[in-house]
Order: structure tokens, then C-alpha cells, then sequence
């Protein structure tokens, strides 16, 4: 197989040029603006917002350089992501947004408007068909599916799921709806928490399919019925309808790899990826755990399962920051890979061999530095 190109460079700056400068070199070497037309075109820019208390997450300076170029060559960028499937300050739209511009995204520091990619509650979606070994029409945010051309921004760092949180993850979990979210999580159906329902029925009002009754005002699901669409998850006020979250970690990042082929296929996409504040967990914690490696520096392809594993490789020769949780992990495990060490119930190479597979792109990769 081919070798893919994907483009780097360090963290070094001089007077003459900053962070911000050289990550605008760094995507113009690429060569994204010469290989994709932008011109009247809607381009999604996927990035991670932070959960609130997380400080992780990328700086909305970093965002504004992307959106700056795709505005440049005549684009109509835009900041997206998808609401959670979890609780927390990111599981509507409102709130999602508050936390945005929280955590700074708003137009006047990024040049571009955010737009909560599945609408209010999780639930506007395109059902986008794909023949993958586990997913036969992935659900995903409409308006990801509405732009014109498609661009990740990642944050890569542990994730205490899939071994690294990168490209894949960002796209494919990413931009699921909630009900995207939902089938790439769960083996099974969503349970009710009785101790917390009150007996309000907008989870019987949004199910389709009659899946779910109540009994002396507490609310429970028929799982024969239910198709685990993860409707009834967005719309509990109170948070009583839960997910199990009981998929195996390998067969959730071989989904995560057939989402992610899901939103890029078809039309011209672009990835990058920054390797700082390389935090063990996902920034949907509401708090970050200090690094376990020093910052490595900023990556850019157009092929994610490249840059993916090019990120991987940069990170495993990495020093180990004393005092971090892969260092404790490590003095026991000694597994000489840092994702691994970090999380041993993890392998990280699953989800790059399944893209590979579907044809995402190669895990061969020519490191181009500037």
C-alpha cells in the first residue's frame, strides 16, 4: 500500500514566527487550500469543545487559523460537534453552546460561527448508509452532513475507552448523534434509573416504536421494542433514562472506525492534529489529569488513519513525565506502550487496522517535517 503523506512539525518558535503562524505554514504545506475548493463552500471544522473544568482542550486560537484559511480561499467555515451521550454541560444545544463559548469558541475569537451539528436535544441526524461489518447506516449530526467539505481539528490524547483519542475518534464518535452515539456505546438497549424518573412521559411521547410504558408514574422500557435510537436519553429532564455504555472496547473502535467513514466519504476532507497537553483521559471530563508526555507537536493529512498513527508513534517515543499516571502505571505494567500503559484494558491499534480494512486510508505514512 501507498505511503501516505502527513506533514509535522515541533512545538520550537522564534521571533520570527509563532505557534499560530507556523500551524497556518503547516496546513498551506499540506496542501489543503491548493487540493480542495472552497470556494462558496460550507466547511464543517470538527473540533472538541471542552467539557467545563477541563483545561485540556485545544485554544480557540488554534481554531481561528483554520477557519481564517478556509474563509481565505472563499469557504464558509463553521464549528460543529455533536451533543453527548452522557451527562454533563455538552447534552443539548443550549448548553452545549454556553459551554463553547465558555471555554472561549465564539465568533469574535475564532472568525466563525459554532453550530451544534444534531439541533437541539441529539436528535437531528442523517442516516447514512455504509456496508460495515457492524454498522449498516450510521446516524450522524445533520449539519455535518449539510457542509460541502469536512475538516478535523483533534486534540490527541489518551482516552480511557479507545487506548488514544485522535483523529478517528474525534470524527466518528464525534460527530454520531445521540442515537449515533447510543449504537457505537452500547451492546444493548437504554434502562431506567427509577429513583431519579418523574414520571413526565417525553420519553413516551418521543419513542416511535411504543417501546416504553409507565407503572405508578415511573417510566420502563420494552426492550423486544426498543431499537436503542437514544431519543428518550435527549429528552429526560431529570437524566433517568441511562445508557449502559457495555459495548467491548474493541468492537466500539471498530464502530468508531465505520462512523468516521461515514461523515469523510465522498467529498474532499482535510485532518489536523495538535500532540499537546497529551491528557490521559477525554476531554469530555469535566477535569484534566496532568500530561503524560511532553507536548510533541502539530500534524496535518489528508488521509486520518495516517495521521493517526503517525500521532501514536510520536507519542510512544515520547519521555514519560514523572508523576503521571502512565508513569505510576508503567513502574507495574511495563508494557513499553504508553497508550496500553495508560490504560491496559485498551488496544489502540484496533480501530487504525479496522479503518485500514474499509479503506480509510494507510497506516503506512511518509513524515514530512517543516
Amino acid at each position: 500500500m501507498e505511503k501516505s503523506k502527513v506533514y509535522y512539525t515541533n512545538m520550537r518558535t522564534s521571533f520570527r514566527e509563532n505557534l499560530l503562524q507556523k500551524l497556518e505554514r503547516l496546513i498551506r504545506r499540506a496542501g489543503m487550500l491548493e487540493q480542495i475548493d472552497f470556494t462558496n463552500k460550507y466547511a464543517a471544522i470538527k473540533i472538541h469543545f471542552g467539557e467545563p473544568g477541563n483545561l485540556a482542550f485545544l485554544r480557540p486560537n488554534y481554531a481561528k487559523v483554520v477557519a481564517d484559511l478556509v474563509k481565505e480561499a472563499g469557504g464558509k467555515p463553521f464549528l460543529t460537534d455533536c451533543n453527548t451521550l452522557y451527562v454533563g454541560r455538552r447534552k443539548n444545544a443550549l448548553d452545549h453552546m454556553d459551554a463553547a463559548y465558555e471555554n472561549g469558541f465564539s465568533p469574535f475569537s475564532t472568525g466563525c460561527h459554532v453550530i451544534i451539528a444534531d439541533g437541539l436535544k441529539g436528535t437531528d441526524e442523517t442516516l447514512v448508509p455504509i456496508d460495515g461489518e457492524y454498522i449498516k447506516e450510521a446516524k450522524i449530526g445533520q449539519a455535518v452532513m449539510d457542509a460541502d467539505i469536512f475538516i478535523s481539528l483533534t486534540h490527541f490524547k489518551g482516552h480511557e475507552s479507545t487506548g488514544f483519542g485522535g483523529t478517528l475518534k474525534n470524527i466518528g464518535m464525534g460527530c454520531g448523534s445521540r442515537a449515533g452515539k447510543m449504537e457505537m456505546h452500547n451492546a444493548g438497549k437504554p434502562h431506567v434509573e427509577e429513583d431519579h424518573c418523574i414520571g413526565c412521559h417525553a420519553c413516551e411521547k418521543i419513542c416511535a416504536h411504543s417501546a416504553i410504558s409507565f407503572s405508578e408514574k415511573k417510566a420502563s422500557v420494552n426492550k423486544d421494542r426498543c431499537v436503542g435510537c437514544g431519543r428518550c436519553i435527549g429528552v429526560c429532564p431529570v437524566d433517568a433514562m441511562q445508557s449502559d455504555y457495555d459495548e467491548s472496547n474493541d468492537i466500539l473502535n471498530k464502530k468508531i472506525a465505520e462512523y468516521t467513514w461515514a461523515v469523510i466519504k465522498d467529498r474532499p476532507n482535510f485532518h489536523i492534529s495538535l500532540v499537546v497537553d497529551v491528557s490521559p483521559n477525554c476531554d469530555c471530563h469535566s477535569e484534566n489529569d496532568m500530561s503524560i508526555v511532553p507536548n510533541v507537536g502539530m500534524f496535518a493529512s489528508f488521509d486520518p488513519v495516517a495521521l493517526d498513527q503517525a500521532c501514536a508513534d510520536a507519542v510512544n517515543r515520547q519521555p514519560i513525565i514523572a508523576g503521571s499516571i502512565l508513569d505510576e502505571h508503567e513502574k507495574h505494567h511495563h508494557h513499553h506502550d504508553h497508550f496500553t500503559s495508560t490504560h491496559p484494558d485498551t488496544n489502540w491499534e484496533v480501530a487504525l487496522e479496522h479503518a485500514q480494512k474499509l479503506g480509510l486510508g494507510s497506516r503506512e505514512y511518509e513524515l514530512i517535517t517543516i
